[in-house]
């Protein structure tokens, strides 16, 4: 890939992709390679990457906005609402600021973006007729209200003891490493959670609402069946048994809610002024919304190579994705 990519289509299919087929970026090679790692943890960690700008914003999030553990130790409007919403500004605020320079002032034209086609409009496959505006009521509504749920929850079970907390000057190592871990958990938990969506009795009734799309937009991230929004946000429990911080937990909201928005602004990087700045969304994952079947979790954890539902980007990948599809709902 180049850092001054042109916006000349590269095939009817789609609009830009990467290199085909999709390298494997997984950490999780065999046998290690240390120098992978390095660059590994060089281009996540030691740059002004998504999760580092994720982890600055957590700090700055927990000491000057959210409510502090004191007051969470017992249930309140005030503090509840509080953090209710904080959580709609920081999500509305992605979803729509990304929204707005992508697809209405057209930043970058369709530069990285990898499905020719807009947002759909006037289409009752719909609520409201319209993708943006369908997508928008579920992230705002039940997407907002089952984050802040399971954030207020673990605040107070923080507060109160329930919860195992940790002290950043205490245990420095473990608060860095629990940073750094948390994008990893996320991965696990997200491929098994999806694959349990896509058993076609569970698809059909709740998955199927995220998967109207796909033509992916900002707005497309969040926009699940409560039912999915419920187990997808499940990931945030591992706060209750694992020891950890207040900043751990906004971060890990911060990479599910705002993080999802980005992975699905269908386009691949930011760019300013032709250089890649920020990474966006992955045609691994766009493959998934285009076939359904296959690419079930994301590139850091190597699940799909492993249980043979990794799609390559390739021809051959779409017919077997294609034959796998068939089958599952020939059940």
């Amino acid at each position: 890939m180049t850092d001054t990519p042109d916006d000349t289509p590269i095939s009817k299919e789609w609009n830009y992709h990467p290199e085909l087929p999709l390298a494997d970026p997984s950490v999780f090679k065999w046998p290690p390679n240390p120098m992978y790692l390095m660059r590994w943890m060089g281009r996540n960690w030691l740059m002004l990457s998504e999760r580092v700008i994720m982890a600055i914003l957590a700090v700055a999030l927990w000491y000057f906005a959210y409510p502090s553990l004191e007051q969470a130790k017992s249930f309140s409007v005030g503090w509840v609402v509080q953090v209710w919403v904080i959580n709609l500004v920081l999500v509305g605020g992605t979803a729509g600021g990304l929204h707005w320079y992508f697809y209405m002032r057209r930043g970058q034209n369709k530069q990285l973006k990898f499905d020719h086609r807009d947002q759909a409009k006037k289409n009752r496959l719909w609520n409201f007729s319209d993708q943006v505006r369908d997508n928008l009521f579920w992230t705002m509504t039940s997407g907002v209200a089952q984050i802040t749920g399971f954030q207020v929850v673990t605040m107070w079970l923080m507060a109160n003891g329930y919860a195992p907390t940790i002290e950043i000057a205490q245990n420095p190592v473990w608060f860095i490493l629990g940073l750094m871990l948390l994008p990893i958990w996320s991965a696990f938990h997200f491929y098994w959670v999806h694959r349990l969506l896509h058993v076609p009795f569970l698809y059909r009734r709740f998955h199927s609402l995220h998967h109207r799309n796909v033509n992916i937009g900002p707005w497309s991230g969040l926009a699940m069946h409560p039912v999915e929004h419920l187990l997808y946000l499940s990931t945030l429990m591992i706060h209750w048994v694992v020891a950890s911080h207040p900043i751990h937990l906004i971060f890990h909201v911060i990479y599910e809610g705002p993080g999802a928005i980005m992975s699905h602004t269908g386009y691949e990087d930011l760019l300013i002024k032709d250089r890649r700045r920020l990474a966006l969304g992955t045609f691994y994952h766009q493959l998934h919304h285009r076939y359904y079947e296959c690419n079930y979790g994301n590139q850091e954890m190597p699940w799909d190579r492993w249980f043979g539902t990794f799609h390559d980007g390739t021809t051959e990948g779409t017919q077997a994705t294609k034959q796998r599809r068939f089958k599952m709902y020939q059940k």
